[in-house]
């Protein structure tokens, strides 16, 4: 147990860190091990809790791929995925609304309160959130030619319009944002979390964003825990990708700061989920963790 001159150490060391973020919005993508890992879960969002009491402006946005494939396997139908992107009909997306929206969302809004903070749930077609066109995906023929393919209610953000997020974060609360997306025709598009969280980030204007995953950060050898890039700039990464050192589930995330550093996003970090109060870590201490990608 910490004696009390050891937390109050703890307390000024952040200080510094509390006077440089307060009034500052900070977008949290939230998503992999941390969402299923109960400990982790309760981490995650007491930290935004905390971060929102010393005067900062958490927003999370989250995913729930995995909660989605047992659902469609409770209901008799397999995932498909075209570029690491799940192939979505109709009845599909319906699926992925009723999970997103109508369980995960609210289930992280409902812990939040119970935390002590004040959370409110929204998809990215309320208010327009979340404008978004069909997104086709290049695939690559029998004949070893690349054409693009439809896959559905996939969708690629055309335009965010924060101004309800600006509201409810004006009003004291914690936006919890789902990624479904809303089409001209009113049709619901499934989104990829990390892209809009890059979008959600620049529209916002945040002085930071947070992914978190399922790895320690963005590392040269996958298997070597050594080759952490504590920090990446954003002329590596398309080498990186070209050489295969990025690959998978990290280019999406990687994307994604590229899209919110673009968009005025200060500093961009890809962090370990699964260590607790990794979030405290990276914003309130001089200990960095993870990832950070710059310009």
């Amino acid at each position: 147990m910490l004696t009390a001159m050891e937390k109050a150490a703890i307390l000024v060391e952040a200080l510094p860190y509390i006077k440089k973020f307060y009034g500052k919005t900070v977008v949290i993508k939230y998503g992999g091990h941390a969402m299923l890992n109960a400990e982790i879960k309760e981490a995650v969002l007491t930290d935004a809790v905390l971060m929102k009491y010393v005067g900062m402006n958490p927003v999370i946005i989250h995913g729930g791929g995995p909660e989605i494939t047992e659902m469609l396997k409770r209901v008799g139908k397999e995932s498909e995925f075209v570029g690491g992107l799940r192939v979505t009909d109709a009845e599909t997306m319906e699926i992925v609304e009723m999970v997103l929206v109508g369980k995960i969302n609210k289930e992280i809004v409902g812990m939040i309160n119970r935390f002590g903070g004040r959370a409110v749930g929204l998809s990215g077609k309320d208010a327009s959130l979340f404008e978004a066109v069909k997104r086709l995906r290049p695939v690559r023929t029998v004949d070893g030619e690349e054409e693009m393919a439809d896959i559905g209610f996939v969708g690629e953000i055309q335009k965010v319009n924060p101004g309800i997020i600006n509201t409810i974060i004006r009003e004291g609360y914690i936006p919890v944002i789902a990624p479904v997306a809303v089409g001209a025709g009113g049709e619901s598009y499934n989104v990829n979390a990390d892209y809009v969280a890059g979008r959600l980030a620049a529209a916002l204007e945040a002085d930071k964003l947070i992914i978190l995953t399922d790895v320690e950060g963005v590392m040269v050898d996958q298997n070597d825990h050594r080759t952490l890039l504590s920090v990446l700039h954003l002329k590596d990464i398309p080498i990186l990708i070209a050489q295969g050192k990025i690959d998978g589930g990290m280019i999406p995330k990687v994307e994604c700061c590229q899209d919110a550093l673009a968009g005025g996003v200060r500093t961009t970090h890809i962090l370990d989920g699964r260590v607790p109060h990794s979030i405290l870590l990276e914003v309130f201490t001089d200990r960095g963790i993870g990832t950070m990608v710059v310009k």
